[in-house]
């Protein structure tokens, strides 16, 4: 049992092997609709999701809570009302627990420090996205059984990227090796000092590797040209059908939404018989479910 879900690098490895094993349980023998019943989940998302957003709710639901879906727009927030006191003036209603989205790294661990709810963190700035990382560990853990030895390429934009963190302290803590691929302005070196392998010849990169795990280009984060242009991006960067020809055979290849056709990943490539993407969104649910269960 955990109080939070605030970050990846807080979990131990017996954490994250718990809350994979019950999302295993609750796919194989269907959710308990009773293990919430009665409590109430607030969603608060101050960024755009559908995916993240949908899956928690579709989660919590199964479990029997109530979902509260807090809207940024027709809220107090426009007239100035903070984060901190939007969740203590919902946490008085009686709410069991918060999934927070913010765009600024750490707002979610404010609110877990200041009141008496449960808070998981769905993604907070560049920080991190744990419930990401959840399943896409438990996805190719349900392929492989085993994570260690394994290699698994993330490519693009990592320095935007909060799901890259969270699958770097995963995928290592369970055993796996991790190499970010992109451009030099969106792949720091410095990562190499968290155990990454860093390089930015996406060709060579796609030697050996048994997972390649596509990023989206976040324009929206990028305050400045980062890459020559989307057409250099994609030619350099980008998984099409010449480079999926270059795997062994048997890699899988996984994307955490949105994707930008075209840009990160070819239309053709999106259809084929490794890709995961759905897979992904299926098995976001249960182990979503897994991370509500495991909150005391």
């Amino acid at each position: 049992m955990i109080p939070h879900l605030l970050s990846i690098r807080e979990l131990s490895q017996g954490d994250v092997l718990d809350i994979l094993g019950r999302a295993s349980k609750l796919k194989r023998e269907g959710a308990q609709c009773t293990a919430l019943a009665g409590k109430v989940v607030v969603k608060l998302f101050y960024e755009p999701s559908t995916r993240t957003s949908c899956s928690f709710e579709v989660a919590a639901a199964g479990l029997g809570a109530h979902v509260l879906n807090w809207n940024i727009a027709s809220s107090s927030s426009v007239k100035g009302e903070t984060l901190l006191d939007t969740a203590r003036n919902l946490a008085a209603m009686g709410v069991f627990a918060f999934v927070i989205r913010h765009p600024n790294a750490g707002a979610p661990a404010l609110v877990a420090k200041h009141i008496g709810c449960a808070v998981v963190n769905a993604g907070d700035g560049r920080h991190e996205h744990p419930s990401q990382a959840l399943l896409d560990a438990f996805t190719l853990l349900e392929k492989w059984g085993d994570m260690r030895g394994r290699r698994v390429l993330i490519v693009g934009d990592v320095l935007h990227s909060r799901v890259a963190r969270s699958n770097l302290y995963c995928l290592q803590l369970l055993g796996a090796k991790v190499r970010f691929c992109g451009p030099p302005t969106l792949v720091p070196k410095a990562f190499e000092a968290f155990g990454a392998e860093v390089c930015f010849d996406l060709d060579e990169a796609l030697k050996e590797v048994d997972a390649v795990m596509v990023l989206r280009l976040q324009k929206e984060r990028q305050q400045e040209a980062l890459i020559p242009s989307a057409q250099e991006y994609q030619r350099r960067w980008g998984m099409d059908l010449r480079r999926m020809s270059q795997l062994k055979e048997g890699t899988f290849l996984m994307h955490p939404g949105p994707v930008n056709r075209g840009l990160e990943l070819a239309s053709e490539v999106m259809e084929g018989p490794f890709n995961l993407i759905l897979e992904q969104v299926a098995n976001g649910v249960v182990v979503r479910q897994a991370i509500l269960e495991s909150l005391q």
